[in-house]
């Protein structure tokens, strides 16, 4: 049973920062694999923020995050994070991690593109 775990949302100042873990469990988040962070506000479509593929150096993100964000992994915790620097009251969403098999991993791809889904995490910058 597949299962992708978000923690590390909380409520924080604008300037401040969080970071964001998902580790799965019954899914082995290698380079075989590509993992994204999403985030959505109520009444607005889920956006790609930023994805990975773990193993490998290939990253991209949001235009919105860039220079703010960080996405990394960690293999031995089979858990890739998500370090939220410089956050915005703009950055305050609920925000998901979720993995596809294989696939171009190098571009934000859309949300419908991933088969695994974590419940998500709200992150709060006031």
């Amino acid at each position: 049973h597949v299962q992708l775990v978000e923690s590390g949302g909380g409520s924080v100042q604008a300037g401040g920062s969080l970071r964001l873990s998902c580790a799965g469990t019954g899914i082995r988040l290698s380079s075989a694999f590509c993992v994204g962070w999403f985030r959505q506000v109520p009444g607005k479509e889920r956006e790609g923020v930023a994805s990975i593929r773990p193993g490998a150096t290939t990253t991209a993100y949001a235009d919105s995050v860039k220079g703010r964000f960080t996405i990394s992994q960690d293999n031995a915790k089979n858990t890739v994070y998500l370090q939220m620097n410089s956050l915005k009251p703009e950055d305050t969403a609920t925000y998901y991690c979720a993995a596809r098999s294989g696939g171009v991993c190098n571009r934000l791809r859309p949300s419908s593109d991933f088969a695994y889904w974590g419940r998500g995490t709200q992150v709060t910058v006031s």
